[in-house]
């Protein structure tokens, strides 16, 4: 790619790129939230026209004007939510993305093709499984498996890991090995820096649409490459104070939730949260995390038990009047839960506050108020956008989280539900934004954290719930000895008390 320039009402968001990869090479692509990574490669895939500039496949330029046009080029993309029919099957969705899928009979005569492909990359899938039935690693690889049907030499991946569990991002990284070392190129999007220094070749680093460096993963560290992205130094570990637990917050007292698929999600959970603590939930994706944060907002039905704030009973009540109650969330999936797609970034900065007296006067809205309001969070959770006029969709996903995340804390909530806050966010976000919560618990908030980064959880939280197949495998202190045990925990293989102290008569590995 030669001196690609790309603007969106007047602002830049890639000026002057060259950005070049070999064959049998994986390229990592760093940057903040909103440094245009996504577009140059929305370039490169033909969703978007360049303004300036050149793409050339082994020297010769090339005109990529559609994502068919860029298939056929050899260029695959994966991108960071995927493009897939849920209600439709594996063999069904690669049939929708196969350049040459026949007229006639397209599932049959396409599933020994399949079969070869999940054969050579060891790839694991029911063909006949609906797509919303499937884990996101699952899902991933469906889409891996697209790209590599239509002949893709050169995939590029957008944000791969952000909604991957620990297992499934080392899958992938043993896939994308095994595709290197047969010659395919990859275009690696992370913000995560292990990740990028365990499987990148080289690295170019973008800022505010431009490049600001490049380098040999062998040949720099984490913080080099920390500060070209963020342009300051980042602070890795953070220090948190000790503080003393204040009033009761949350009481969940045996709650039994019943998950999408019908079966059993949460099974008898209890536990309390007070003022002043964050409180972690750490395990594996799909034991329950989702379907317990929705059962304390609201989203999901209990199926008994009970949830009190405060003193104040909230079991089964809607979403509005628990936030009313003083409970925010910052949902796991921000697209679906968090936002208004279509409506504007200042309409999405009050979503479930715009029946609130500041913001409203019977059946009006005050917008002068609202706009303010929008123009405080832009600046202080640090949102790139051109204007709070902007259809939320035109941001970047981190950005998007940013916008969710000003908007639940600005109301000083008693309790703060937060999963995976950081999903999305670049290293200098994620420092921000745990720098905030750590102010919250000052201020005598209480957050309730789901997390599947166990560095996350052990930074920021003051006592950590390890969950297993929707129960509780034990609920310790930060900085309880019994912690080193936390893998054997989240497999189900050892439960705790509270205390630490081993249940003897549950335990299956001692």
């Amino acid at each position: 790619m030669k001196d690609i320039s790309k603007s969106f009402h007047g602002i830049h968001a890639n000026k002057e790129i060259n950005l070049h990869v070999d064959s049998g090479e994986i390229l990592g692509l760093l940057g903040e939230n909103g440094a245009g990574k996504t577009t140059l490669m929305n370039i490169l895939y033909g969703l978007y026209q360049p303004e300036t500039g050149q793409i050339c496949i082994n020297g010769n330029p090339i005109r990529i004007t559609t994502p068919v046009e860029s298939i056929t080029h050899g260029i695959g993309m994966v991108h960071q939510h995927f493009m897939l029919v849920q209600n439709h099957t594996v063999i069904e969705n690669i049939a929708l993305g196969y350049k040459d899928t026949p007229f006639f009979f397209p599932k049959v005569k396409l599933r020994e093709k399949v079969r070869k492909f999940s054969e050579q990359f060891d790839f694991s899938i029911d063909l006949d499984q609906k797509v919303w039935q499937l884990s996101a690693g699952e899902q991933q690889r469906i889409e891996i498996i697209k790209a590599l049907l239509n002949g893709a030499d050169l995939l590029i991946l957008d944000e791969p890991t952000s909604v991957l569990t620990p297992q499934e991002i080392k899958e992938l990284i043993d896939i994308l090995r095994r595709m290197k070392a047969e010659g395919h190129s990859i275009i690696f999007i992370s913000h995560k820096l292990d990740e990028i220094m365990d499987i990148c070749d080289r690295v170019t680093v973008l800022r505010k649409g431009q490049i600001v460096g490049h380098a040999d993963t062998a040949d720099t560290d984490k913080k080099g490459l920390a500060r070209m992205m963020v342009g300051r130094d980042v602070v890795f570990s953070i220090d948190k104070e000790k503080m003393e637990k204040g009033a009761k917050a949350l009481s969940v007292d045996n709650i039994h939730v019943t998950g999408d698929k019908g079966m059993p999600a949460v099974k008898g959970v209890s536990f309390d949260l007070f003022k002043n603590e964050i409180f972690g939930v750490a395990g594996v994706a799909g034991n329950g995390q989702r379907e317990l944060a929705e059962a304390i907002t609201g989203i999901r039905k209990i199926d008994s038990g009970t949830i009190r704030i405060t003193d104040q009973e909230i079991t089964n009540l809607s979403p509005r009047k628990i936030y009313d109650y003083g409970v925010s969330h910052v949902p796991e999936e921000r697209i679906r839960f968090g936002i208004a797609p279509g409506l504007f970034l200042y309409d999405n900065a009050i979503l479930k506050q715009h029946h609130l007296k500041k913001f409203s006067k019977r059946y009006f809205l005050k917008y002068n108020q609202v706009k303010t309001h929008a123009k405080s969070i832009v600046s202080d959770f640090k949102v790139s956008t051109h204007s709070i006029n902007n259809q939320i969709r035109n941001l970047s996903g981190g950005n998007i989280q940013k916008l969710i995340l000003g908007r639940e804390i600005s109301e000083k909530p008693k309790l703060l539900v937060a999963s995976h806050p950081t999903y999305g966010l670049d290293i200098g976000a994620t420092e921000f934004l745990r720098q905030h919560l750590l102010e919250l618990r000052r201020q005598g908030s209480t957050v309730l954290l789901f997390s599947e980064d166990l560095d996350e959880i052990f930074e920021l939280c003051d006592r950590v719930a390890i969950i297993f197949d929707g129960e509780l495998m034990g609920i310790l202190n930060a900085d309880d000895p019994a912690l080193s045990d936390i893998g054997l925990m989240m497999a189900g293989s050892k439960r705790m008390a509270e205390s630490g102290n081993p249940r003897p008569n549950r335990l299956t590995n001692e």
